[in-house]
């Protein structure tokens, strides 16, 4: 078994290399998505379906992974541990995000208004003032914050549980996707449903969004830099998000910032504050590491899985 479940990791991670993603039309986060998008609707008691919402579909996004595993498995084995690895791959997300961080870097040196325009894949912000520096910060900030949800964490709901049962472990990384992609579409305090995703997602992505930051450092051969960021990863509002975005920063030596919310300051001292922000080179080298990271990731997936 925990050779079969490591094969399910590499699997995954064989297939975010040479697909990086499912077709949209096919995708089923993308499919779980446009069904939450029915549940946002008025409520008559908001915060109550909202506790609804969160208790129950990532429940049956865990009962429909685990579910195609069981019946792969009874097939074979093989069968069953190659549904695990689709499972894993569809939960996980590394390649596609770092391709968009990239070419939303090389745009914000060419085309301002093209990079403005393409990092709405990547950030929930309105890019229309941001200077090019900017549009940088936002899109190393995004490719950091996305190291720990879309793959640190259901990555390791996977491994912790393969060893055990491929079956739960599918669920369980499916279930930590669904509250993920529940917190992206309703958890906005605009939104009085989204309290109880909100809150939720931020109870899973406690651990996962620490372990994502050490990850960065150990990527960059400087584990003592998540120390250094300890502090900066209390100023954005998230309890979570601060910590590999904080770390980035400061391993790149630069600020990311989200103008009207947070600063993350990495040891640009002295510096005016628009000259911290990321050059094009400090840019490529964060989106560098985070591609690093998300390798680590794999591998310490895949070593779990063989315990």
């Amino acid at each position: 078994m925990p050779l079969i479940a490591a094969g399910s990791v590499a699997m995954a991670a064989g297939l975010d290399r040479l697909v990086a993603e499912p077709p949209a039309a096919l995708h089923p986060i993308a499919l779980l998505g446009r069904g939450i998008d029915h549940l946002d609707r008025a409520w008559t008691h908001p915060r109550a379906a909202g506790v609804g919402v969160a208790l129950v579909v990532p429940l049956l996004a865990a009962a429909v992974a685990a579910g195609s595993v069981a019946v792969g498995a009874q097939w074979h084995a093989l069968l069953g541990a190659a549904v695990a690895g689709l499972v894993c791959f569809v939960a996980t997300s590394r390649r596609m995000l770092l391709d968009e961080a990239r070419a939303v870097v090389a745009a914000s040196e060419t085309d301002l208004p093209a990079a403005r325009e393409r990092l709405r894949s990547l950030a929930g912000r309105d890019a229309t003032p941001l200077s090019a520096r900017q549009v940088r910060s936002a899109a190393v900030e995004s490719a950091a914050e996305n190291l720990a949800d879309g793959l640190v964490a259901p990555l390791a709901g996977f491994a912790l549980l393969a060893p055990f049962s491929l079956s739960a472990a599918a669920g369980a990384a499916a279930w930590i996707k669904a509250v993920n992609t529940l917190d992206s579409i309703l958890g906005y305090r605009t939104k009085p449903m989204g309290w109880a995703p909100a809150r939720l997602d931020d109870l899973v992505m406690w651990v996962p969004a620490r372990v994502s930051a050490g990850l960065l450092a150990v990527a960059a051969g400087k584990p003592q830099a998540v120390r250094g960021a300890r502090s900066l990863a209390r100023r954005p509002a998230s309890p979570n998000s601060g910590w590999p975005m904080a770390t980035l920063a400061v391993l790149l030596g630069v600020r990311l910032e989200k103008p009207g919310a947070y600063a993350l300051d990495g040891g640009a001292s002295g510096v005016q504050a628009d000259d911290a922000l990321p050059t094009r080179a400090d840019a490529d080298r964060g989106v560098a590491l985070v591609a690093r990271a998300g390798w680590l990731a794999f591998g310490l997936a895949g070593v779990i899985a063989l315990c």
